[in-house]
């Protein structure tokens, strides 16, 4: 699936993720291909991509959107 990683002042990430965990609201949220559309809003915390490389990065919050095998982040 596509992951895009957006901060207002820059795209911090984009390319090929196996899958990605996230810190929403209610609790941590794994993301694999074709999951189910969603919404959901961010809390502070770490966002976990595992690909060719596994990467992690420090949010303040946000939301993340699922569509179509495409996951974007907006992050502050």
């Amino acid at each position: 699936m596509l992951l895009e990683i957006i901060s207002p002042e820059k795209k911090i990430f984009q390319g090929e993720a196996k899958s990605v965990v996230v810190p929403a609201v209610d609790g941590s949220l794994g993301i694999l291909d074709n999951h189910a559309p969603l919404i959901s809003t961010l809390k502070k915390g770490i966002v976990e991509v595992s690909g060719a490389d596994k990467n992690t990065f420090e949010i303040n919050g946000g939301v993340v959107e699922v569509m179509k095998n495409k996951v974007i982040i907006l992050a502050e």
